[in-house]
Order: structure tokens, then C-alpha cells, then sequence
């Protein structure tokens, strides 16, 4: 497994850990970026390491290269002055530090070679960050527009758990008015009714009485008026019906008025 690999898979792992117990998505989305970015920089560390190890060792390998050439000048003046036990030691040592550097190089060829390949994979992976990035921002941007349709649409129909209660709360606060107003006109009534008397009332009972005498004498009054038009209006009644009765006589058939006269006398 590559790194580019484990790392996606450690991402994965922690991203499935920790997003289970999340609900909101955009949420979801920010922590995976922070993760992915967390990620990026563990890439560039590590690439900063592998550097600064190269580095070590191309420093390194400058100071044997020093070494060689002085081992070269030591082994020309030994010769020039015919000391050809110092020429073959200086000799030996330049030979055991080009060991030396032909070891280096194949170890910083190697990093530089895991250098290039983390750097490919840190452009890849930094390129892939950055489309999650447009990704997230996209979903986060539809996730709250559906989100704040939800909430329009719940507070115009009132299935939501906020105005559910600002409903109630607007059916219990009707309902105390309601019952404050019934309340209000009925301590009223009972006010003028005289059931209650006020704290700064002052009648008394004969005040209260004389005032119950002139209601009923206004009561009795009023009656005696109606009584008085209810006969006039039988007096004219009976008098329309008179002139009706008179006027159907004067009309009356001549033969049957004699015949009843006949009848009268037959009967005296």
C-alpha cells in the first residue's frame, strides 16, 4: 500500500469515526476538509524531513570531498619528498572517503527519488483538497438553502417545533383574555345590579331602596301606558267593525229583508 494510500485509508477511518455522530451536514463537510488539510500538512512535513536529510547528507558528502582532495595533496608531497609510506596512507584514506561518497550519493539519489514521489502525490492530494473545498462549499450552499426553505415553509404552515409553540402559546394567551373579558363584564353586571358595592360607595340600603322604588314605579308607569293603547286600539277595532256590520245591512237583499220581517211577525 502506497502512502498516498494509507493516508487516504487513515482519513477515511477517522472521517467514519467522528462523522457518525454528527447531524449536520455542513459540519460533516467542514470537519472531513480540516482532516484532509491536517493530512496535506503531515504530507509536507514529511517531505520537509526527507529535505533536510538530504540536505545532512549532501553537506555530508562536501566535507569527504574536501577530505579527497587534501588525501590528493597530501599524496603529491609525500612523493615529492620520496615518502611513499605517507603517499600510500593518504592514498588509502582518499580511497575509504570516495567509499564514502559513492554511498551518499546512492542514499540522497534514494531520497530525492521518495522526495519527487511525495511531492507528486502532495500536488495530487492538494489538487483533490481543493475540489472538496468547491464541493463542500456547493453542498454546504444548497444544504442551507433547502434547509432555510424547510423553516419558511414550516413557519407559513405551522408544523414547525418553534411556531407549534408559539401557536400554543397564542391559544393560551386568547384563552386567558377571553376568560379575563367574561370576567371583567361580569363583575360589571354584578356592580350595577347592586349584587356588589364598591369600596367607594356611598349608598346605603335606603338610598338603594328609594332607587329600587323609582325603577319599579318607572316599570309600572311604562305598563299602564301600554295597557292604555292596547284599549285604544280595541276601541277602534270595534268601532271599524260596527260600520262594517251597519254597511252590510244597508246592502242587504230586499226579499230577504221582507221575508225576515215576516218571520218576526209570525213569531209575535
Amino acid at each position: 500500500m502506497g502512502l498516498l494510500s494509507r493516508l487516504s485509508y487513515a482519513v477515511r477511518s477517522k472521517l467514519n469515526a467522528v462523522i457518525g455522530g454528527m447531524e449536520n451536514p455542513s459540519e460533516q463537510l467542514d470537519y472531513s476538509y480540516e482532516q484532509m488539510r491536517d493530512e496535506l500538512q503531515d504530507v509536507k512535513k514529511g517531505i520537509a524531513d526527507l529535505t533536510t536529510q538530504k540536505k545532512r547528507l549532501e553537506m555530508q558528502k562536501r566535507r569527504l570531498e574536501k577530505n579527497v582532495e587534501h588525501h590528493n595533496e597530501q599524496a603529491r608531497e609525500a612523493v615529492d619528498q620520496d615518502r611513499d609510506d605517507l603517499a600510500r596512507k593518504a592514498l588509502e584514506k582518499k580511497q575509504s572517503k570516495m567509499a564514502q561518497i559513492e554511498e551518499l550519493e546512492t542514499q540522497i539519489s534514494e531520497l530525492q527519488d521518495t522526495q519527487d514521489r511525495l511531492t507528486e502525490k502532495k500536488e495530487t492530494l492538494q489538487s483533490r483538497i481543493e475540489e472538496f473545498r468547491t464541493k463542500k462549499e456547493t453542498m454546504k450552499a444548497r444544504y442551507e438553502a433547502a434547509e432555510a426553505s424547510a423553516r419558511v415553509s414550516e413557519a407559513m404552515t405551522g408544523a414547525g417545533d418553534e411556531m407549534s409553540d408559539v401557536t400554543r402559546a397564542v391559544e393560551r394567551a386568547t384563552e386567558r383574555t377571553e376568560e379575563m373579558e367574561a370576567r371583567a363584564a361580569a363583575m360589571d353586571e354584578l356592580e350595577e345590579a347592586g349584587t356588589l358595592e364598591g369600596p367607594f360607595s356611598e349608598e346605603d340600603e335606603i338610598d338603594k331602596e328609594l332607587s329600587r322604588s323609582r325603577s319599579s314605579r318607572s316599570v309600572e308607569a311604562e305598563l299602564e301606558t301600554l295597557k292604555g293603547e292596547a284599549g285604544d286600539e280595541q276601541a277602534e277595532n270595534a268601532e271599524t267593525e260596527d260600520a262594517a256590520s251597519e254597511a252590510e245591512t244597508s246592502e242587504a237583499d230586499p226579499d230577504v229583508e221582507a221575508e225576515l220581517e215576516e218571520l218576526r211577525d209570525d213569531d209575535n
